[in-house]
């Protein structure tokens, strides 16, 4: 009973997300193929059918040639019974659609070669028009009307999306799974550390020399979070020329950490270096053949960089690799560095997301101008309404320093314009650097059962679905910081205090200390 239960409340929730959007399809086809093209309506004012199979089909007629502000120069046998492509221009959308019905014409579709923006009216004009009443690209009906040579038959329909697009899955399973192998990987390194420390006597390789950055002084985080504001401000205000410098660093960086994941599977899995010598210098065939495919990876991304399409699969694979290796190479040294880090971290996200909106001209926040581009091109919404290009538009250069995973449900809006569940980099990482702190300390502690490792991914995890479920249920962007800070470290305190091991905690072990004094 308790699962029927669960599954109608499921349901309803699912069905109640459901909802009605402006962006709509018309479907252009032949005896023997067909093509789909966006267009824009207003669905309370001419709705359209949910589900192709339920809607009705018209022969489609092109006329664009006239603006049909008004009967003359159209003959009413040239309209009846059909649906009819006008010209946008000279007169209000419903008296072009008052016009048609009076030739007869069974819906109507404006072409514009500026922009689709949701048709609107006077109050007293919505009842007089009763045929449906859609914007499309002039250029999509020219397209049409070179490929159908032979007449067109068109269908007009607006299929619901919901609010849980699946694309929030994948993004959910993407940010957790890398924070759990980073810090995993940062737990074996340091396992490794203190296994070759012990070998050695002390003379085994130092943390200082394997490659490592800590964050160990108070002070310093101030610095960096002060860093960060600083750069972020100046992103948003010379945006046109950082943005590139940024894109070339990470494309730089982001090969390099993409060669220090596969490197390390590799060598988890015992793949042979297979090095030779040429005059002197030993070389490793797997690293050139490594460098050379993360390189290749980093560069394709970097040519291809704004193909919407399909790039965002190179941009997630680049950015988890990004992810991976910092969690591994930053190392914070104690949980009250964690706490004061990730404390200013939170208010640094709830300012430039929350605040600066009050004191930008467009308001905006600083942080999604910048995560999003200053011209970033797609379907734009006003009000109530929502404006889309009628033309491609010139790329807009966007930072790459989010996870992106287009809706697969919506497919109205993405033929429409491309749409992207986000999620910053630093929501992964400012998280994870915690985690990573936990699962080092499991092994300081020689705790078996990796109770702060396992724990500080839970809390992750439950941290982010609750960022999602009031994105969703608020209609609006989250600083994921808000939600993800304070579950990871309440989590991870609880544990400590429950286990009584705060104060080792709080501090860094004796031997991380010792560590740091040598740095």
């Amino acid at each position: 009973m308790d699962r029927v239960v669960a599954f109608v409340l499921f349901s309803c929730c699912f069905f109640a997300s459901q909802i009605n959007c402006q962006e709509a399809i018309l479907h252009v086809s032949s005896e023997t193929e067909y093509r789909e093209y966006c267009i824009v309506h207003n669905y309370s004012w001419t709705p359209l059918s949910q589900k192709l199979n339920n809607a009705t089909s018209y022969p489609l007629v092109d006329l664009t040639s006239f603006l049909l502000c008004n009967e003359s120069g159209v003959s009413p046998d040239a309209v009846k019974d059909r649906a009819v492509v006008v010209m946008r221009g000279d007169c209000d959308f419903s008296q072009k659609a008052i016009t048609a019905m009076k030739l007869g014409a069974k819906a109507l579709l404006i072409a514009s070669n500026t922009t689709l923006v949701t048709p609107s009216a006077n109050d007293s004009m919505y009842a007089k028009v009763k045929i449906p009443l859609a914007l499309m690209r002039l250029r999509d009906i020219m397209e049409a009307r070179k490929l159908f040579k032979d007449g067109m038959e068109a269908k007009l329909y607006s299929p619901p999306y919901s609010r849980i697009d699946p694309s929030i899955i994948v993004i959910l399973l993407i940010a957790v799974i890398t924070v759990i192998l980073g810090g995993y990987w940062s737990g074996a390194c340091e396992q490794n550390n203190l296994n070759n420390s012990a070998r050695g006597g002390g003379g085994g390789e130092s943390k200082a020399d394997s490659g490592e950055l800590f964050l160990y002084s108070p002070l310093k985080v101030v610095i960096f979070v002060g860093l960060m504001c600083g750069m972020l401000v100046l992103m948003y205000y010379f945006y046109s020329v950082l943005v590139y410098v940024i894109i070339a660093i990470f494309c730089l960086a982001s090969a390099s950490a993409l060669f220090s994941c596969f490197d390390a599977v590799l060598d988890k899995i015992g793949c042979g270096t297979f090095n030779f010598t040429v005059k002197n210098r030993s070389f490793s065939v797997r690293s050139i053949l490594l460098a050379a495919v993360c390189i290749t990876i980093a560069v394709i991304w970097g040519v291809y960089r704004n193909e919407e399409r399909w790039i965002w699969i190179l941009q997630d694979i680049l950015g988890i690799a990004f992810c991976l290796n910092f969690l591994k190479t930053i190392s914070l040294s104690n949980f009250k560095i964690c706490v004061i880090l990730l404390s200013l971290l939170l208010v640094y996200d709830v300012f430039f997301v929350f605040i600066t909106p009050f004191f930008t001209k467009n308001g905006v926040s600083i942080m999604v101008q910048v995560a999003l581009g200053p011209d970033a091109s797609g379907g734009k919404a006003h009000g109530s309404g929502l404006e889309i290009p009628a033309e491609p538009q010139a790329p807009s250069e966007k930072l790459p320093v989010v996870m992106r995973v287009p809706w697969f449900s919506a497919w109205a809006q993405n033929l429409c314009w491309m749409q992207f569940s986000i999620l910053g980099y630093g929501d992964i990482i400012v998280p994870g650097l915690l985690v990573a702190y936990c699962s080092r300390f499991d092994v300081w502690v020689g705790s078996s059962k990796k109770i702060y490792f396992i724990s500080s991914c839970a809390a992750y995890m439950l941290g982010l679905m609750v960022t999602f479920a009031v994105m969703l249920l608020s209609g609006m962007g989250q600083p994921a910081l808000l939600y993800l800070v304070p579950f990871t470290l309440i989590t991870s305190a609880i544990v400590a205090g429950c286990r009584g091991e705060m104060k080792q905690f709080w501090t860094g072990t004796p031997y991380e200390r010792e560590e740091l004094d040598n740095v």
